[in-house]
């Protein structure tokens, strides 16, 4: 009988295979806690910090920027910013706790526009947006879906979602996400009809997109938001078309221009054809303020609203707290007397003696020229 032979090497358990912990989500930014984030579109200019110090002094807890400026092609490295003002920036925002960051692009870049020129200018003018938004922080970089100026919506359509790949192609967005904004219909211009913003999201599904809605942009485009029924049927609208849970942030704005306008003018709160009331009902509507799929928190609500004279701004943010029910202790506090826009020197009044000498001035200068006209006849 033989001996039975003996092994000192272990058996295979599939067991013992080594099996890394799956990496764990990003922890959701602080705002998004749940509240409701009001905020609207502060101006960078001296320091672009400075538009936290100026959206948190007008009682703000969100807000917008461009971060550029919207009406020039930038150049060359002064497309970039610099990176310790983006720290300085990222820094100061967290200190103020204010978000989401929303970032708008230039107004000069058309992503849909056949003209081979204006296209790549738009796509590196895109791409640089892009770059920034990152280095700043930036939860969300609104877009204009662009026009495709004689060529058919389709085509314009494509032309988009070929140009949003070709933008974002080797960068690392970080969380950054692409708001496609509607608009006002004027000209050519895509994006007046929700199904069509819907057709650009749908022609590029690789990309971390979602949608940015303007009030007064609805009502130009013929979508009647000022009563109960016409705003319960623009959401169903919109749910049918791009989603509610791809809508992130909404501008408001009234508008200076009746129902179907297609002609893109803002107005304060409250103060146009749109109305106090139907503000008051889209804050408050449960399908637009509440939790969305895209995250922990309600979507933002951002104004765009003219500033005219000093104060506008804090009273368009007061406004919207107020119709979401926060009286001034529970909203965020607003520094009394603050504006973006300052009040012009008072021009001294001439006295008397001046007046007169210059009455006598233009006088002499009348007779003068009469004696001259005289002279060459």
């Amino acid at each position: 009988m033989t001996d039975p032979q003996h092994t000192t090497e272990p058996g295979y358990d599939i067991a013992d295979e080594y099996r890394p912990e799956p990496p764990q989500p990003p922890p959701a930014p602080l705002w998004m806690d749940g509240s409701i984030r009001v905020g609207i579109h502060t101006s960078i200019a001296g320091d672009i910090a400075q538009a936290l110090d100026s959206a948190h002094r007008l009682g703000c807890n969100a807000l917008q920027i461009f971060s550029l400026s919207p009406r020039m092609w930038p150049r060359g490295s002064g497309s970039r910013i610099a990176e310790t003002d983006a720290a300085r920036f990222r820094a100061r925002r967290a200190e103020l706790q204010l978000g989401p960051l929303v970032v708008h692009d230039n107004y000069l870049i058309n992503l849909a526009s056949p003209d081979p020129v204006l296209r790549v200018r738009s796509i590196q003018a895109f791409h640089d947006e892009l770059v920034r938004a990152v280095a700043l922080g930036a939860d969300f970089l609104v877009a204009h879906p662009g026009s495709g100026r004689g060529s058919s919506a389709r085509q314009a359509i494509e032309e988009m979602a070929r140009a949003l790949r070709q933008a974002t192609r080797g960068l690392k967005l970080d969380g950054l996400r692409i708001l496609l904004e509607n608009t006002s219909g004027m000209g050519t211009a895509l994006g007046a009809r929700f199904e069509e913003l819907a057709a650009i999201l749908d022609a590029a599904p690789d990309l971390p997109l979602g949608v940015c809605l303007d009030t007064a942009h609805m009502f130009h485009a013929g979508y009647d938001i000022r009563t109960e029924a016409g705003l319960e049927r623009t959401v169903e609208a919109i749910e049918r078309t791009v989603g509610l849970d791809r809508v992130f942030v909404l501008h408001m704005n009234d508008s200076k221009t009746p129902l179907g306008s297609r002609v893109d003018r803002h107005e304060h709160i409250g103060k146009g054809k749109v109305g106090l009331e139907a503000f008051r009902r889209i804050l408050n509507h449960p399908m637009l303020s509440t939790k969305g799929a895209h995250g922990l928190a309600g979507r933002a609500f951002i104004l765009e609203t003219p500033l005219e004279a000093p104060g506008d701004d804090r009273r368009n943010v007061r406004t919207l707290w107020k119709l979401v029910g926060m009286t001034a202790r529970q909203a965020p506090g607003a520094e009394d007397g603050f504006s973006m826009l300052r009040r012009p020197a008072k021009r001294k009044k001439k006295t008397k003696a001046a007046t007169q000498r210059a009455q006598r001035a233009r006088k002499a200068n009348r007779a003068n020229r009469a004696k001259r006209a005289g002279n060459r006849r």
